[in-house]
């Protein structure tokens, strides 16, 4: 498949969230894509970094789509740093004050504003990290063998 035609075939969410988890593996982040922290809410991209760290990025491809998000607030209780990763068009004014700011494309992105630090309890850290464990390996077995996902109970 050319490079090109797999990017075309990208939301522009899913384009920022594919430049957001390449900047972040500057600073030793591996990132996975839609998890599920808890029952009701998705995040974009989580973060795992080498000391453990917890970071949320929620991606943004418009005003419409920031206007349309009601639980970004929800996902503050599962991570140290929250940061709102937008395309360089985007009216970042709209953004709430206290977090994070990326500008991203599909190909990189740069941390404007470094979000506050508010460290998990070490059971929420270790509740985090096991569910970026599972969802990872579940994705890396489900391409690897498509058909294992028929067999999950």
């Amino acid at each position: 498949m050319d490079h090109a035609d797999d990017l075309s075939r990208l939301l522009p969410g899913q384009r920022l969230q594919r430049g957001v988890a390449r900047a972040l593996r500057q600073f030793d982040f591996v990132c996975v894509e839609e998890l599920v922290p808890t029952p009701g809410l998705r995040v974009d991209v989580m973060a795992l970094g080498p000391k453990g760290e917890v970071w949320i990025v929620e991606c943004k491809s418009s005003r419409a789509d920031f206007r349309a998000d009601q639980k970004w607030q929800g996902y503050l209780d599962w991570c140290d740093r929250f940061f709102w990763a937008v395309g360089g068009d985007f009216p970042v004014e709209m953004l709430p004050d206290g977090s994070g700011l990326m500008l991203a494309d599909a190909y990189d992105a740069e941390i404007i504003r470094m979000a506050p630090e508010t460290p998990l309890a070490p059971a929420r850290r270790k509740v985090m990290v096991q569910k970026f464990a599972r969802h990872a390996a579940s994705r890396l077995q489900a391409y690897r063998d498509p058909g294992v996902a028929g067999l999950i109970v």
